[in-house]
């Protein structure tokens, strides 16, 4: 959720900026009115403006550790999928899981920060705890370094301490930013938000970029570099850290003051419990059931929290949205692996797509304030906030209804799913005239088989157990030979008819059962020479491969014209030119001859190379970024304006855990649901627009307020000065 922090930020102290004191981003409570702790002596300004110096501190940071956090994130999912070897359901599980966990945390931040530390020390020792994580998380990605089970407890522990540092630290920042200016430079904060902002979409914009160039483009103990990809971000965050500690003797620090959220959730358990205590007492009924709480607690808070819980209450349905939202990382990157990737100029990495969304969300948000909604008023139709939210809900759940229509193209050129009892095979005929296949009675090829013949696809074979011994008849030029080979249920296969020694023979091989992963290309090697052979292909060496149609293992390559390969026999080295291997395909190359200096060969493409390009992607990226414009931005503005100014952090922390449940809902879905990719694409368009539905027959019955009447009403009875809100808040009145 690119940036989101800033923009509630930004709304915030854009509304309360000339009459509230300054509140931390989630759940803290308001900082004390000026007689209530020591006034620091001014910072130094920013070239003799009004803009204190420390801000620049505050800025570089943020912009380093958002730089740290989606860069490390973009390439998670490929991280669990290619280094774990996991499959895409627990890859995409864990990585939600650590989403959730990241928007769980920052009421842990907020607690440590208005009841213990202060916002300066509670930044600086979960930013210690956000730079252990990251080392440890690069560690874990060494391959040399213990066995898996020692990378997969390495990096958990590595993404726990993440989760606890970025999110702890999420409700400090911007406000701790907030707190450097005086409160007069009231214009001056407000723009030193939008560069705060800014400083979070441009990390997030150039990490999601970068990240996954190190992860691919760089290779490291013979494979991507993960320990590089997830290195840079662990010193992007020393940098942060120490930044953020350099400007110590400029920053303006105020004491914990208590927690508002804390306050809340005191003030609706004792309602709770005090009704259940006297549900059989025959005692008056109350106008609502927080007023049962009126005992302990002062009529203004308890008004104040009337008015959250009707907001929270609207809240509920909106974790469907950041629910699909979130799986731009994780489930978008994973259909990316599968389609081709090459925009002539330049090659794509699979989770480099990630930075479309921070770069669309700078491009909507002018045009949308500044064009799209002033055009919506001229036509004077009524766009109130509830109607933009379920706009962008609409929004997302095209954009997922379009990435099911690609997966299902995607589809069309993968492997085929087996079933039990029944496997897949294909027959390459390497002799030089057509060979007709029999196998046990079972009719799979109509026609002989032309010899250097590409099969169009594979043929099902069925079985009668989990494997059978088949036998295979081969008729060649008026001749008829049987061969006997065992064939296992759900496996791929190839058989390979040669000329040997004058005679026809066969040798049955296993092929690949589905796509090599992230967009490589697979590629073996029959040597049909009478002599064995070492393939050397982009400094890679390859098994050596024996003589009269001996076959090599698999070997993984990135996509590229490979025309500089080396083949090394008894009698010398020739070129070996094996073309395009292509994203996701997988081939085996026939070695024919030798003559003239360089190595004759043919070329089967058995799998099916990614047909569906990248750029399909992009229409399902502008619909899910316009959609998170107008709910992300349109539900902050819309929650705050409904909350009384003493409230609107707590607003913020249901805010944030709407995006934790999300990622959970994900988590549970990828779990206890396991379907065809397109089909869970459809599940959750289906659901986010039932939601949606729902959301808006709440928002019709929902009556908007003004949280100033309730203020007013309040100064006009028996209400202490408005400017000391505090008391207001955490005071508890026996009555």
């Amino acid at each position: 959720m690119v940036g989101d922090e800033a923009r509630g930020e930004m709304n915030t102290f854009q509304r309360n900026e000339s009459k509230e004191s300054l509140f931390t981003f989630i759940s803290t409570g308001d900082d004390p009115p000026k007689g209530d702790f020591h006034v620091q002596k001014k910072s130094p300004k920013l070239c003799g403006s009004n803009y204190p110096l420390s801000i620049a501190f505050i800025v570089v940071n943020e912009f380093c550790e958002r730089f740290s956090y989606y860069g490390m994130r973009a390439v998670l999912t490929l991280y669990f999928i290619s280094f774990f070897h996991w499959d895409e359901n627990l890859s995409t599980a864990v990585y939600h899981a650590f989403s959730a966990l990241c928007y769980f945390t920052p009421v842990i931040g907020a607690i440590m920060a208005d009841s213990w530390l202060g916002k300066y020390k509670t930044i600086i020792y979960l930013s210690i705890v956000y730079v252990v994580g990251h080392l440890i998380k690069s560690v874990g990605a060494i391959p040399s370094l213990g066995n898996q089970a020692v990378h997969v407890v390495l990096s958990m522990v590595g993404l726990f301490l993440i989760a606890l540092g970025t999110g702890g630290i999420k409700p400090c920042v911007s406000a701790f930013g907030g707190d450097q200016f005086e409160e007069e430079h009231t214009s001056e904060r407000s723009k030193f938000f939008s560069v705060f902002y800014l400083s979070i979409n441009a990390g997030s914009l150039i990490s999601t970029f970068v990240t996954p160039v190190l992860r691919g483009d760089v290779k490291c103990f013979g494979e991507d570099c993960y320990a590089l990809a997830f290195g840079v971000p662990a010193a992007l965050m020393v940098l942060a850290l120490v930044v953020f500690i350099a400007g110590s003797g400029l920053y303006r620090k105020t004491p914990p003051q208590g927690n508002v959220l804390l306050e809340v959730c005191k003030c609706i358990g004792f309602a709770i419990k005090n009704r259940l205590k006297n549900r059989s007492r025959q005692i008056p009924k109350r106008d609502h059931w927080l007023d049962w709480a009126s005992e302990q607690y002062s009529k203004q808070l308890i008004a104040e929290v009337k008015m959250v819980t009707r907001v929270l209450f609207l809240f509920l349905p909106l974790p469907m949205f950041w629910a699909l939202f979130d799986q731009q990382g994780s489930r978008w990157t994973l259909q990316a692996t599968k389609m081709n990737a090459d925009f002539g100029i330049y090659v794509l990495q699979p989770d480099q797509m990630q930075f479309l969304n921070p770069l669309l969300i700078l491009v909507f948000i002018p045009i949308f304030d500044l064009g799209l909604y002033p055009l919506i008023s001229m036509c004077k139709f009524n766009f109130t906030p509830i109607r933009k939210m379920a706009t962008g809900m609409i929004l997302a759940g095209m954009a997922f209804g379009l990435a099911a229509i690609v997966e299902v193209k995607i589809n069309e050129t993968d492997m085929p799913q087996l079933v039990p009892k029944e496997s897949l095979i294909q027959v390459l005929n390497l002799a030089k005239n057509p060979v007709q296949v029999t196998i046990q009675d079972q009719n799979l090829f109509q026609q002989p088989v032309e010899a250097f013949q590409n099969p169009d696809e594979y043929s099902h074979l069925i079985l009668n157990g989990e494997q059978q011994s088949l036998r295979f008849i081969l008729q060649h030029q008026g001749s008829s030979l049987a061969f006997n080979y065992t064939v296992k249920e759900k496996s791929v296969y190839s058989l390979i008819v040669f000329e040997a020694e004058g005679s026809l023979s066969s040798r049955l091989i296993t092929d690949l059962e589905a796509k090599p992963e992230n967009g490589l290309a697979a590629v073996r090697f029959i040597n049909g020479l009478s002599q064995d052979v070492n393939l050397t292909i982009d400094s890679k060496q390859f098994t050596p491969v024996q003589r009269n149609y001996g076959v090599s293992g698999y070997s993984l390559v990135e996509r590229d014209t490979y025309d500089n390969g080396k083949c090394i026999t008894e009698t010398g080295e020739f070129t070996l030119d094996l073309g395009l291997l292509d994203f996701g395909a997988s081939y085996t190359v026939v070695i024919t001859n030798v003559s003239g200096g360089a190595v004759q060969t043919w070329k089967s493409e058995d799998i099916k190379a990614n047909n569906v390009h990248m750029a399909w992607q992009l229409p399902q990226y502008l619909l899910i970024s316009a959609g998170e414009v107008m709910f992300s931005i349109t539900g902050l503005a819309f929650s705050y304006s409904q909350s009384p100014a003493s409230m609107k952090s707590v607003l913020q922390a249901g805010w944030l855990l709407t995006v934790a449940v999300g990622n959970t809902l994900v988590l549970v879905v990828a779990q206890a649901a396991p379907m065809a990719q397109w089909a869970e694409f459809v599940l959750f368009t289906v659901l986010l627009f039932a939601v949606c539905i729902i959301f808006s027959i709440m928002g019709y019955f929902y009556v908007s307020v003004d949280p100033e009447d309730l203020e007013e009403k309040e100064e006009k009875r028996e209400t202490p000065s408005r400017g000391n809100m505090i008391s207001l808040v955490t005071q508890k009145t026996k009555l």
